[in-house]
């Protein structure tokens, strides 16, 4: 027999005080989106007070107050409205079916839900599932899945070591969160068909007032400065003259490569930014078109 989740008094969270001068984010308290959340928004400038066992507390560097959440809750109080905004895997968030906006998609807890079988089974397509016991911590997705594909399956919901359950006899086949797949293979298991690709999210309750839009507004130009720098880099080279022509015409940048003369006659130096989908493809032709000496430096924040 299931255990009941508890669900968080809203008292404990909200304390009854709410109000419209802090933005309310609520963030797993534990888990594989807890640490990437406080990373993200430390490096948005908004330090946390004292976030070990807490389920509340602030950031002196924006106004903000951090609700530490499980992540199942997190779309229940982002509808309600007892948080604004929230961090959660979009698998969460589809599987709870809760009115509530995705404003952002952060990029990290990527994961897929995916459907398993045993190893020795052959998989025919998703019409093989006719019939079948599936054992699964997210019935709401795996039923949509099942009418949409016009399949009868026994859906059979439980939480946790999702994966043993053909093993036991409690199912046939399985879906559940993949990430590099090891679990499942561990298992005697094989994933043959993706229901749905999840990263995390930032959401937001339908109903913000203006202040709560404004504070969420400067949240996200911050976010989008730190997404931005992280998948570009900052690149400075030495380049003979002769060929400045060609080497500026391979660095898009974001407007166009500074170029300084160097000490020594006939070379100067360029800056740029490059995109890290095309970075290592860009280095190599800029080292045929002659530049040396190419520094790559990180970038902490990008305004564009």
């Amino acid at each position: 027999m299931m255990q009941e989740k508890k669900y968080t008094p809203l008292s404990e969270i909200s304390g009854g005080n709410a109000t419209t001068a802090k933005l309310r984010i609520a963030i797993q308290k534990s888990g594989r989106l807890y640490d990437d959340s406080v990373k993200l928004l430390n490096e948005c400038g908004i330090e946390l007070r004292n976030v070990k066992d807490r389920l509340k507390t602030e950031s002196d560097t924006f106004p903000m107050e951090v609700f530490f959440l499980r992540d199942d809750d997190i779309p229940q109080y982002v509808e309600d409205g007892v948080a604004d905004i929230g961090i959660v895997g979009e698998n969460v968030l589809f599987e709870k079916n809760k009115q509530a906006t995705i404003v952002e998609k952060l990029g990290f807890g990527k994961c897929r839900l995916s459907i398993a079988i045993p190893k020795a089974d052959v998989y025919s397509g998703i019409k093989s599932l006719d019939g079948k016991r599936i054992a699964t911590s997210y019935p709401f997705l795996v039923q949509q899945f099942l009418n949409t594909n016009n399949i009868q399956g026994e859906v059979h919901e439980i939480s946790g070591s999702v994966e043993i359950a053909p093993g036991i006899g409690l199912a046939d086949v399985v879906v559940d969160l993949v990430s590099s797949g090891s679990t499942l293979f561990m298992n005697g298991l094989k994933e043959v068909e993706t229901i749905l690709q999840s990263q995390s999210v930032l959401i937001k309750n339908n109903k913000l007032n203006k202040e709560q839009e404004l504070l969420l507004d400067k949240l996200l130009f911050r976010i989008k400065a730190v997404k931005k720098a992280k998948r570009n880099k900052y690149i400075l080279m030495n380049a003979p003259n002769d060929r400045l022509k060609e080497i500026i015409a391979l660095l898009p940048g974001m407007k166009s490569p500074t170029v300084l003369p160097l000490a020594e006659s006939g070379w100067s130096s360029v800056h740029s930014v490059l995109n890290e989908d095309e970075f290592w493809e860009k280095i190599e032709q800029l080292k045929a078109a002659g530049a040396e000496g190419i520094l790559v430096v990180p970038i902490e924040k990008m305004v564009m």
